[in-house]
């Protein structure tokens, strides 16, 4: 599966084992999800009275993926919908297909009833069938905040229960006491792992006081080192990027920040690499002095561009995170308890690393954004995914004894 993940979008073929090891974590916690599903037993909540709940299936759920992941995002998914009791229709993306169809294949070798795991590819038609069809009941989707928003207020607008997981412009804040040899390692895997195209990737590190000027050689004597090429190439770091599109893209927004007037401190566009020179390859790229005001700032490139923003205090460095439109993960690096511990109550995103710069969950807990990185009353995986794909049924049972019937009443019934 992670061969066929590094032939389909190019990452090196350790990061995509990496992916496959992260969704089977959660297969591991669906495996065990019927103790998740007994529910509350509250006995005589009234004389001859007991309340529980139940929690029972929805019927047919459905999940849209993105190309970046397409075996760790859908493995949050699935699993745990058809542990729930749900069948799934699964729309991947077109551009990663290998892994998802030997998914599917699995599901059938392994003994899947048929009809319960369905694989339909396609684009704007299929996702609108998804969205529009009157026998789903329930959509999580991964993708772009656009795309994103229009499942999520089209599905909800016929009925259905949607979780929408979208764009990100995740930040690392370095404190001046931060041990900088480890943080710029965190730097850079985060910045350039998977070519950057990662939700959780930290595409801007916010350095304290003077932790700019003692973090950014380090983070240039890593991009020196760092092996561009094919991913399944041992020894390389990064692969090319998905498509010739997006490279364009990418191209682009390095442009728009050189104009802005960010400092371009390493350039990767020039990258060809010597043995493959059609392929989508480019170099990492380092912004330094890049500003809030700046679409470099604001904007989610999903690609290997690191920026450096400066900020004077940590209560400047929190602000920026604060207030930024997306709110995905993010990360401090210090050697300071009190300011770690501050930073986890203060910050406004949901999953946080501390001295981690990928604070992704594991397997049997939530992932989920806020503001404009997810639309949703419920996170992804973990006790919210069985929430998200459960219908809970609140029972009140009374089995009097027939002897012991008393008369008729029209009282509200109280727990006396």
């Amino acid at each position: 599966m992670a061969a066929l993940i590094t032939r389909d979008h190019g990452k090196t073929l350790p990061d995509a084992l990496g992916e496959v090891l992260r969704g089977l974590e959660t297969i591991d916690f669906a495996c065990g999800l019927p103790s998740h599903l007994a529910g509350m037993m509250t006995p005589s909540v009234a004389t001859n009275v007991d309340a529980f709940t139940l929690r029972g299936p929805l019927g047919v759920t459905a999940a849209i993926t993105p190309f970046n992941f397409p075996a760790m995002v859908p493995m949050w998914i699935y699993p745990v919908a058809l542990m729930c009791g749900n069948t799934v229709v699964w729309k991947p993306s077109s551009h990663t297909p290998g892994a998802s169809q030997l998914q599917a294949e699995l599901w059938k070798e392994a003994g899947g009833p048929d009809g319960t795991f369905n694989v339909v590819y396609g684009g704007r038609e299929a996702v609108a069938s998804i969205v529009e069809h009157p026998d789903i009941r329930a959509i999580q989707f991964v993708g772009s905040t656009a795309v994103g928003r229009y499942v999520f207020e089209e599905g909800t607008r016929h009925g259905k229960r949607v979780g929408s997981f979208t764009s990100a412009k995740n930040a690392m804040i370095v404190l001046p006491d931060a041990d900088m040899e480890m943080t710029a390692d965190a730097a850079v895997a985060s910045g350039y792992g998977s070519a950057g195209e990662r939700c959780m990737a930290q595409t801007l590190v916010i350095a304290v006081d003077d932790a700019a000027e003692r973090l950014r050689p380090r983070i240039l004597e890593r991009i020196a080192r760092l092996r561009v090429g094919p991913g399944m190439e041992p020894g390389v770091d990064m692969g090319p990027i998905y498509t010739r599109e997006h490279r364009a893209s990418i191209i682009g927004w390095i442009d728009k920040g050189v104009a802005e007037g960010a400092e371009l401190v390493v350039d990767g566009r020039p990258f060809v690499h010597p043995t493959s020179p059609g392929g989508f390859f480019l170099g990492a790229s380092l912004f330094d002095h890049v500003t809030p005001d700046m679409q470099i700032f604001r904007e989610e490139i999903f690609c290997p561009v690191l920026g450096i923003v400066r900020a004077r205090t940590y209560e400047e460095a929190v602000g920026l995170i604060n207030g930024h439109k997306y709110a995905n993960g993010t990360a401090i690096f210090t050697t300071d308890g009190g300011a770690a511990r501050r930073f986890k109550l203060e910050v406004d995103v949901p999953m946080i690393g501390i001295n981690v710069p990928i604070p992704v969950p594991a397997g049997y807990l939530s992932f989920g954004g806020a503001k404009e990185s997810a639309i949703g009353d419920l996170a992804m995986r973990g006790e919210d995914g069985v929430r998200f794909f459960t219908q809970q049924k609140m029972v009140t049972e009374r089995w009097p004894e027939p002897s012991r019937t008393g008369p008729l009443s029209l009282v509200f019934p109280g727990n006396g």
